[in-house]
């Protein structure tokens, strides 16, 4: 059987989800330091896009598909961030959301894997 690159997709969107979280949470940190700057990182469409497939032979007569170039999301100024009198970009309401998208969608790449996984188990009782 060879690899199953749904569970590398779903590891790598779950190391991403866990960088936007940082990423958030140190904006929320900085909420009251004056010239602070809000961050987010590329969304992982991006970073998926950056993917491809190449193709590694494991055998003479096998070939299969590996990923290659899964770059990092690097961390990027919050489009439409309004600045404060201090210089300060960050909107709490803003960060509050955003952490709720990343708890959605960590709970949604986390039930899309358990049910593969006990689909995958179910095929392979004999």
């Amino acid at each position: 059987m060879g690899p199953i690159h749904l569970f590398n997709v779903a590891s790598r969107a779950n190391h991403w989800l866990s960088v936007r979280q940082s990423t958030i949470a140190e904006n929320v940190a900085n909420a009251n330091t004056p010239g602070f700057k809000a961050q987010d990182v590329k969304p992982f469409a991006d970073v998926l896009d950056n993917m491809t497939l190449g193709m590694a032979a494991t055998r003479a007569d096998h070939v299969s598909y590996a990923p290659a170039g899964f770059a990092r999301a690097e961390a990027t100024p919050s489009e439409g961030a309004e600045m404060l009198h201090s210089g300060n970009s960050v909107s709490l309401e803003t960060e509050m959301a955003k952490a709720g998208e990343v708890n959605r969608a960590f709970a949604l790449n986390t039930n899309i894997v358990k049910a593969f996984h006990r689909m995958l188990m179910t095929s392979t009782k004999g």
